[in-house]
């Protein structure tokens, strides 16, 4: 009998049912009033907190009420069962399991709320970025910082979890940190290009569809950005790889920036005593014919230098995007040769003239 009452805590002389009755009511009035708080709380969130949010510029506010009003008034109920239950006379060990696992569920509650806030975060400043037309950047970095960020909330809810169950936390960390420390030395070129990529992804040089050219003379078009590499489509069809790490400590042009405008250059040689003034207005001319030739800014041409056999003539152009230079380039061509004939203007070639001097026999 004596071990009965000391599993319930009940002193001797005390009525079984009544000392029940009394905690089991307290408890029950404990949970009731979280309950009753909890709805308080999903209303006010619900009907009110919309009226404080609308006067903030951004929907951010809105978004987030929306996400995390379930698990909230979920979170003060579960408050309120685990200070119920602790209310109650149990025994130690069934105390500290009931509490445990309401504890845990609690944690696993709290930890929800915390992923879905920073979730609608990121999905929300991702859409931000769309509506500017940052599409690499929300497809390539927003990613890895909901990855990161979720992996933080919940290495911190694990040790929540451990640190309430008396585990050693130091002795864990610490062993996480030689063993990161290991796969670190072990994997430096790999880590090397991730941290890169992430550079890459941060700084932004160059963007998903832009075109560079490396200091190998490589141009090709910018197709996918990685953690260990960056993906490149060339002219010729074909897919660089580079390492994040040697783009990182290399020059390269980025095409693309600032807009995707492009400068055309057409480098000419007309013989020597041709008009030059004739010469320039044929190149202009020429440039204005052609469709995809920007009228601002205007074509220009100048006479560049006297060259072994040719006066040097550069005609420059512009076209609205870098991937009509080629096309653009090739129709003026054309038609500047036509009109260089029409008009009777001789395009040089290198000519050598030998002598020969035969020495008399004597």
């Amino acid at each position: 009998m004596n071990s009965i009452l000391d599993f319930f805590k009940v002193q001797p002389g005390d009525s079984l049912p009544l000392y029940w009755g009394k905690e089991i009511l307290v408890a029950l009035l404990i949970f009731a009033v979280y309950w009753v708080l909890s709805r308080i709380v999903s209303y006010a969130l619900i009907h009110w907190a919309p009226r404080l949010t609308s006067f903030t510029a951004t929907d951010i506010d809105d978004r987030i009420l929306g996400r995390i009003t379930p698990p909230t008034s979920l979170l003060i109920i579960f408050a309120g069962l685990y200070n119920a239950v602790h209310s109650l006379p149990f025994h130690q060990k069934v105390h500290d399991i009931s509490s445990g696992v309401i504890f845990v569920i609690t944690i696993a509650i709290l930890t929800n709320i915390v992923y879905r806030a920073m979730d609608e975060t990121v999905l929300w400043y991702g859409d931000r970025l769309s509506e500017r037309g940052s599409h690499g950047l929300d497809k390539q970095i927003l990613p890895l910082v909901e990855k990161l960020s979720t992996i933080f909330i919940v290495g911190t809810a694990l040790i929540i979890i451990l640190k309430h169950f008396n585990y050693d936390i130091l002795s864990l960390v610490t062993a996480l940190g030689i063993g990161s420390l290991a796969i670190g030395m072990a994997a430096k070129d790999t880590l090397a290009n991730m941290i890169s990529g992430f550079t890459l992804m941060i700084d932004r040089p160059f963007r998903i569809g832009d075109r560079i050219q490396l200091t190998g003379g490589q141009i090709g078009d910018v197709q996918d950005i990685g953690l260990r590499s960056t993906k490149i489509k060339t002219a010729e069809n074909q897919l660089l790889v580079i390492p994040n790490s040697d783009l990182c400590n290399t020059i390269l042009t980025n095409q693309a920036f600032p807009d995707v405008r492009a400068k055309g250059r057409i480098n000419i040689g007309v013989a020597y005593g041709s008009n030059v003034d004739q010469v320039k207005d044929i190149l202009i001319q020429a440039a204005v014919e052609v469709e995809d030739v920007l009228p601002e800014p205007q074509p220009e041409a100048y006479f560049t230098s006297f060259g072994d056999s040719a006066l040097m003539m550069a005609l420059f152009f512009w076209v609205d995007d870098y991937t009509k230079v080629f096309a653009t380039t090739d129709k003026i061509n054309s038609l500047i040769l036509k009109r260089l004939c029409g008009q009777g203007v001789v395009i040089p070639y290198p000519t050598r003239t030998v002598h020969i001097h035969k020495e008399e026999q004597i």
